[in-house]
């Protein structure tokens, strides 16, 4: 093998010959250009654009390219290298002009002068480049050339197989122009445009790698004729080829989209190319966008009134459920019990969460019940010191999930309703007791769940001004007034970071004597950068409890959903059999134990001893685990909503069933079955895509602050990208697997 790999290496000598010519050309216009203005062409851009060079000569000489005619995974790599990987690196170097000034002075002027300004090649130029057309070149090239016909075309003959690798590396050339933006060319569309052209780019690529990876044939008739090397089938070949080309490539395509979203949400108004080699000076900002300066919707949130009103909604949605679940038929899907709350609510409330924040804890009933209660049992006691954590709402949290799939209460009406009636009493007696809303804060696992989810939610509950803060006298917003409560959570709005348990009721808003509280935007997961040290909450860093609620909430997010597909089901029947037990619950108790809690367990410890041994990283394992944990954050809330979003779409007619059995007329044959939009695994895909690009992104910022240098920051990541693709994958592996339609009639 070592020597087929060292014989495979193919020295073009005109190939070579112009890569050397294309980077002695580069070269020589930058030393002239660099002389001129140092600040614009750095050593970045070049080291860019020579490594996009070498990118091209491995991707086209090494022995990827003779192996791709046996292994399918390395023509993928190849292909990778020669769509995402070299030709914005080229471009990055902003190599038109450098290369026209490292030609000589005569060939530059009196040569190509008069071609240059030529307004009809201009206008061409100027039409080849826009955005459309760009898109469109390096999509249809990639779909072209993977079609069985012409890729196969591609393998048994050497100059298609030029001509397909040329295809993609000039198309993918003309694609990322308009993401970098190339001099001369004049941006077309406004830089927020970029982002859908990306998300669109990452949509065709994504369907192309499932379509690989699901497949149960061999795509390549090819492959399936070549040699087989280290014992892999053919089938197996491309599966992995698949998934190569799935990750990375939804990499390459999101994080510049992610990027240029959070440039749009921070308000930058002027927009420079995609990656500054070497930042110019900022650009002012404007305010960040505030919900309360919506006109009429502002006006609305804003009144004490409002969040009453909705919570007396709920409250009526809450009672009618338990009067159904307790009185109705014990069929889930013909009884209020079986499908508000976990079609409807749930998927709501997740939605809610990834687009505005904690909703639902605004509008809880169960809050509305306990203030409504607080006269009679008006708290004064203390919570107990011992309990001053999130342990105890762990335990509850597990006991929910554990309970969930042990006792199927998704199913039995009787049980949802009786789930119900016992939140309300332990919100109202807890809150009722003890001080400072001790049941949202301590005990509430649907409160915990909120506020874990809400670190990447884009808006929070925030001052607007700092000054203004400084010179507040009376901190009413957390010790309130004669005619308002200030936040029951002791939240300091001047030392509040982040989302973390704040129950967005709004009082710091209404108490704040100068209206400096509003709901503005922030880049999602940006309070989990720095590390702050927030106020009655310090630095979740230093608190061992919030980073195991969050482990415990990001592996629920698999583990719950694994445990309602059928392979896993098969399998614990296969279990359960094999043990000769009478009950599923201990098989079923060990997956959701094991699934939950042992296995974040292991891999959290793992991750922090590694990343310490390659890092040098001065901080122990322990407090590089608790920070990086939170990093997993948005690939949990992405599973959690890829899931709950599935069960909502694909049984959003359940309610029609519910209502004709109340209201006494007949059910349309077309409601009682489930129905799956066909672009639903897109969109799953696509979250839980924007899911791993921001939990590596938050990493890497998480790695910059706690090192010293790139070497040191990537060592530290490392093993959190690594955990973070792993949990990608493991996600993916689920929501392609055949699952349960609960809350549908079948």
């Amino acid at each position: 093998m070592a020597e087929a790999i060292l014989t495979s290496w193919r020295f073009d000598l005109p190939f070579i010959g112009f890569l050397l010519l294309a980077a002695y050309l580069y070269i020589r216009g930058w030393l002239r250009l660099h002389a001129q203005s140092p600040q614009r062409y750095t050593p970045e851009r070049l080291a860019a654009y020579l490594a996009g060079l070498l990118t091209l000569f491995l991707a086209l000489a090494s022995p990827l390219d003779a192996f791709g005619n046996l292994l399918l995974m390395a023509h993928m790599v190849q292909h990778l290298m020669l769509i995402v990987v070299a030709p914005p690196l080229i471009l990055l170097g902003q190599p038109v002009l450098p290369l026209l000034r490292g030609l000589p002075v005569v060939v530059f002027k009196d040569g190509l002068g008069p071609f240059l300004s030529c307004h009809g090649l201009q206008r061409a130029g100027r039409r080849l480049t826009h955005p459309v057309v760009c898109w469109f070149a390096m999509t249809a090239a990639i779909l072209f050339w993977h079609t069985p016909r012409w890729y196969d075309l591609g393998l048994r003959s050497t100059a298609w197989h030029g001509l397909e690798h040329a295809c993609f590396f000039y198309g993918a050339l003309l694609f990322w122009s308009p993401v970098i933006g190339i001099w001369p060319n004049r941006p077309h569309w406004p830089g927020w445009m970029m982002i859908p052209y990306l998300v669109l780019a990452d949509i065709v690529n994504t369907g192309l790698s499932a379509w690989l990876v699901f497949s149960a044939h061999v795509v390549y008739r090819t492959y399936e004729l070549a040699p087989r090397i280290a014992g892999m089938s053919a089938l197996e070949d491309q599966s992995t080829a698949g998934a190569i080309m799935w990750v990375p490539g939804s990499i390459a395509f999101l994080i510049p989209a992610f990027i240029i979203t959070m440039r749009a949400i921070q308000g930058e108004r002027r927009w420079p190319e995609f990656v500054r080699i070497k930042p110019a000076p900022r650009p002012r900002s404007r305010q960040p966008f505030d919900v309360f300066r919506i006109p009429v919707l502002g006006a609305v949130l804003r009144k004490p009134w409002f969040r009453r009103a909705v919570q007396a909604v709920l409250f009526g949605l809450a009672l009618a459920v338990v009067i159904d679940g307790l009185t109705g038929p014990q069929i889930a899907p013909l009884n209020l019990a079986g499908i508000l709350p976990w079609t409807y609510w749930r998927g709501f409330t997740v939605i809610a969460l990834l687009l505005a924040g904690n909703l639902f804890c605004m509008a809880c009933p169960f809050t509305l019940a306990s203030d409504a209660f607080s006269r009679i049992l008006p708290g004064k006691t203390h919570w107990p010191k011992a309990l001053r954590s999130k342990w105890l709402a762990i335990v509850v949290l597990f006991g929910y999930l554990w309970a969930n799939e042990v006792f199927g209460i998704w199913n039995s009406p009787w049980w949802t309703a009786w789930v119900v009636v016992g939140y309300f009493a332990a919100a109202i007696t807890i809150n009722g007791l003890f001080q400072g809303a001790s049941f949202c804060k301590y005990v509430c696992p649907i409160g915990q769940f909120h506020f874990v989810n809400t670190l990447i939610s884009p808006l929070e509950v925030k001052f607007r001004s700092a000054s203004v803060c400084s010179t507040c006298s009376t901190e009413d917003c957390i010790s309130g007034n004669a005619s308002q409560q200030g936040c029951q959570l002791y939240l300091f709005q001047p030392m509040k970071t982040g989302n973390f348990d704040c129950t967005f009721c709004l009082d710091c808003v209404h108490a704040c004597p100068n209206d400096n509280v509003g709901i503005l935007a922030v880049p999602p997961g940006s309070s989990l950068v720095p590390d702050s040290r927030s106020s009655n909450i310090g630095r979740l860093s230093q608190r061992t409890d919030a980073a195991a609620l969050a482990a415990v909430i990001v592996f629920g997010a698999l583990a719950s959903a694994a445990v309602m597909t059928d392979p896993v089901m098969v399998w614990m029947h296969l279990v359960h059999r094999a043990l000769g037990l009478d009950s599923m619950l201990p098989v079923t108790t060990a997956f959701l134990f094991g699934g939950i809690v042992l296995t974040p367990l292991i891999l959290v410890w793992m991750c922090g001893h590694i990343s310490v041994w390659l890092s040098n990283a001065t901080d122990g394992w322990g407090q590089i685990a608790r920070r990086f944990i939170f990093a997993m954050v948005p690939l949990g809330a992405a599973m959690w909503v890829a899931h709950f979003v599935f069960h909502l779409l694909t049984g959003w007619q359940s309610a029609i069933p519910v209502a004709a059995r109340i209201l006494h007329f007949a059910v349309p044959t077309a409601a009682l079955a489930a129905h799956v939009p066909p672009w639903l695994p897109t969109l799953q895909i696509l979250l839980l895509d924007g899911g791993l690009i921001l939990s590596v992104y938050i990493a890497w910022g998480m790695a910059r602050r706690e090192t010293e240098g790139l070497r040191s920051a990537f060592a530290l990541l490392m093993p959190w990208a690594i955990l973070a693709t792993c949990i990608y994958a493991v996600a993916i592996w689920i929501l392609f697997q055949p699952m349960q339609m609960r809350g549908m009639v079948m």
